[in-house]
C-alpha cells in the first residue's frame, strides 16, 4: 500500500520491465475518483493481439473495453499489467465468488451478476482472473480508468528479448545516469561504442572493443582483441584473446577461449535468435556457437549451430 486507501499491483504471470511514473498515476488515479486504475501503452497493431487490448474514452481516460488476447484487432493500447486499486477491489473479488456460488441456484441474482454473465468460464475454485473477471465486466461502468504511458515497457517471452530490455535501461543510464556508463577510446581503455556498462571489479583490456548495447558484470576478465557487440556478459566470465561475442548472454563462470566466437542473427523473438550460454560453460579455442542454448557445466570443443545443447 502506498497511501491510505490506495495500494499498487503488478503483475508477474510473465516476467516484464516498465517504467511508470508513480506519482503521476497516483494524482490521475485520485483525480478520475474510480476503483482502479491501469498502466496502458500504445503498440503496433500487428503485436498488440499478444496482450490485452482496450479501449477508453480520449477524453475521460474511462476503460470502456477490454479483452484479453483477441482473436481480431481492438485496439493498439494495451494493458502494461500495472494497476493502482482502492480496497473496493476486494468487494468485486468477493462478488465474484458470490456469483460462482449461486449459479446452482438460478432464483438467486447478486448485483455483480449482470456484470459478471458475459464472460463466464469454468476457473478452479478460488482463484479470480483479473483480466475477465474484474476489468472485462467493469469496463464501461464508471469503475476503471488509464493512465497511459509513453516511456519504455517490455514483456520477456524469448530469451532474446532479454537483450533488447538492456538496451532499453543502458538507453535510460544516458539520460539519467550517464556516470554509470564506460566510455574509452583504445588508448588507456578499451574503446567503447554507444552504450556499454562495466562493472567497477572487471579487467577489460584497452585493446578490446566494446559495445554497442553491451553489460559487463562483476569479476569479468576480458583479453586483448575482445569485440562484443549487443550482448550480456554475467559474474566471473573469462574472455580469451580475440573472443567475439555478438547477440548473446555468457552465463556466470563460463570461459571462451583464443580466437572463439559465440554469435546469434539478433531475432529477438525467436527461440534461436541468440545465443545463450548456462553457467561455467567452456566454449575451446577458435570454437564458433552460432546461436545455441547450450545448458550449464557444457564444453563446446566443436562448432555448432542452431542446436540446444543439454
Amino acid at each position: 500500500m502506498v497511501q491510505p486507501g490506495v495500494f499498487i499491483i503488478l503483475e508477474t504471470l510473465s516476467w516484464k520491465i516498465v517504467r511508470f511514473p508513480l506519482p503521476d498515476m497516483l494524482e490521475a488515479h485520485r483525480k478520475y475518483g474510480g476503483m482502479g486504475t491501469l498502466l496502458v501503452i500504445k503498440v503496433s497493431a500487428e503485436s498488440a493481439n499478444q496482450f490485452g487490448e482496450l479501449v477508453a474514452d480520449p477524453n475521460t481516460k474511462e476503460l470502456l473495453h477490454y479483452t484479453e488476447k483477441p482473436e481480431t484487432f481492438v485496439s493498439d493500447l494495451i494493458n502494461c499489467g500495472v494497476y493502482v486499486f482502492t480496497p473496493d477491489i476486494f468487494t468485486a473479488i468477493e462478488s465474484v465468488f458470490a456469483n460462482r456460488e449461486d449459479r446452482a441456484n438460478p432464483l438467486r441474482d447478486t448485483s455483480f451478476e449482470s456484470l459478471y454473465s458475459s464472460t463466464r468460464t469454468s476457473v478452479p475454485k478460488g482463484f479470480v482472473r483479473l483480466d475477465q473477471d474484474i476489468l472485462s465486466p467493469l469496463a464501461g461502468k464508471k469503475q476503471l480508468y488509464t493512465y497511459e504511458t509513453t516511456d519504455f515497457w517490455e514483456q520477456i517471452k524469448a530469451p532474446g528479448i532479454s537483450l533488447k530490455c538492456s538496451a532499453l535501461y543502458l538507453s535510460r543510464f544516458r539520460a539519467t545516469a550517464p556516470g554509470l556508463l564506460a566510455s574509452g577510446d583504445g588508448t588507456k581503455k578499451a574503446k567503447t561504442v554507444g552504450e556499454v556498462y562495466v562493472h567497477p571489479s572487471a579487467k577489460v583490456h584497452p585493446t578490446a572493443k566494446i559495445g554497442p548495447n553491451v553489460s559487463i558484470s562483476a569479476n569479468v576478465r576480458v583479453g586483448a582483441g575482445v569485440r562484443l557487440i549487443n550482448s550480456i556478459i554475467l559474474d566471473d566470465v573469462e574472455l580469451k584473446e580475440n573472443a567475439v561475442v555478438i547477440n548473446s548472454i555468457v552465463g556466470w563462470k563460463s570461459s571462451l577461449g583464443r580466437w572463439a566466437r559465440v554469435q546469434g542473427d539478433g531475432n529477438y523473438n525467436s527461440k534461436l535468435g541468440i545465443s545463450l550460454l548456462g553457467e561455467a560453460v567452456t566454449v575451446e579455442d577458435e570454437v564458433v556457437v552460432t546461436s545455441c542454448i547450450v545448458l550449464p557445466n557444457k564444453a563446446i570443443n566443436v562448432s555448432v549451430q542452431e542446436e540446444i545443447i543439454l
